[in-house]
């Protein structure tokens, strides 16, 4: 029985892991993926995290995993099947074990929204990607593409710039949502091309991208644009389906639980890009980490009083 069972080691959860192990609490996390840090291990810059300004999201989640490790977490590659809620006791099963535990951290996070084309499944890899980060090294010198209008697509845009030789921005809207700093910084490359008010109709190619349609939303004109990646960034969907029976989620999915991270649940909570809140960022999931490591310390410690 432990005390606490973190699922899923992005920011959030390895900041949980931090608290809850300075807490004396006796935790384990469980990460469904080979290495910890969610989507941050995906960003190439992270510009505006407190005190480090232009680190690399890579290095950032590796760090954030390391500080969990010296202090003895203990981590178990395996994938969460569902939450049972037994009162004083939850029991996390997975493939192979269950698990039980006093309380329970969801941290699952997000995933990447597809477009629904056709193409995009099957072309998936072969040049439709959903992180810059990690393909836009594969298309130097080459013609792409980048879906969407708010943060993470305007950043994909001018990193893919660096590289190659012309970037589509392709929005769905007449004014683009990113941050404005990044809007300017856009429109100053040359390389680059905004097309508004057009959405992706079709993904075309044999073995690799070879084309994207598109249409015009204003006079529905359709047109093709001949390049050789797109990249997909028109937002994230809450990893939050063991919880979804639970507890209450609001009408995007995301769960409800105040800046104390506790859910409807007692004794489980959520933290990070899964928790219904105005702000998803770094700094917010670790925020939500911290909160929920107290917070389910503090169950604990009234289940022991009782």
């Amino acid at each position: 029985m432990y005390d606490l069972i973190i699922i899923g080691s992005g920011p959030a959860g390895l900041s949980a892991a931090v608290y809850g192990k300075r807490a004396g609490l006796d935790l384990l996390v469980l990460e469904k993926n080979p290495m910890s840090g969610g989507q941050v291990l995906n960003t190439y810059e992270v510009d505006n995290y407190l005190g480090l300004p232009g680190f690399n999201g890579f290095d950032m989640g590796m760090e954030f995993r390391k500080h969990a490790d010296k202090l003895g977490v203990v981590f178990k590659e395996a994938q969460a099947l569902s939450i049972i809620d037994n009162g004083a006791s939850k029991t996390v099963r997975t493939k192979k074990e269950d698990f039980e535990a006093r309380t329970v951290i969801l941290a699952t996070g997000a995933e990447h929204a597809h477009l629904g084309v056709p193409g995009e499944e099957e072309l998936s890899g072969m040049g439709v990607s959903y992180c810059a980060t990690c393909d836009g090294a594969f298309f130097r010198n080459k013609t792409v593409a980048v879906v969407g209008g708010g943060d993470v697509a305007l950043e994909d845009a001018i990193y893919l710039a660096r590289t190659c030789e012309k970037v589509y921005l392709i929005h769905r809207r007449d004014e683009l949502r990113g941050a404005a700093v990044l809007q300017e910084e856009l429109k100053a490359l040359s390389n680059v091309e905004i097309l508004y008010s057009h959405v992706v109709t079709c993904i075309q190619g044999e073995d690799m991208v070879e084309s994207v349609k598109i249409k015009n939303l204003k006079n529905n004109e359709e047109s093709t644009l001949l390049l050789s990646g797109v990249f997909i960034a028109v937002g994230i969907h809450p990893d939050t389906g063991l919880l979804k029976e639970l507890t209450e989620c609001d009408e995007g999915g995301y769960i409800i639980a105040g800046e104390d991270c506790a859910t409807l649940v007692p004794g489980i909570f959520a933290a990070g890009d899964i928790r219904k809140k105005p702000l998803r960022q770094i700094v917010t999931a670790v925020a939500d980490g911290a909160n929920a490591a107290v917070s389910a310390g503090n169950y604990c410690r009234l289940l022991y009083n009782s």
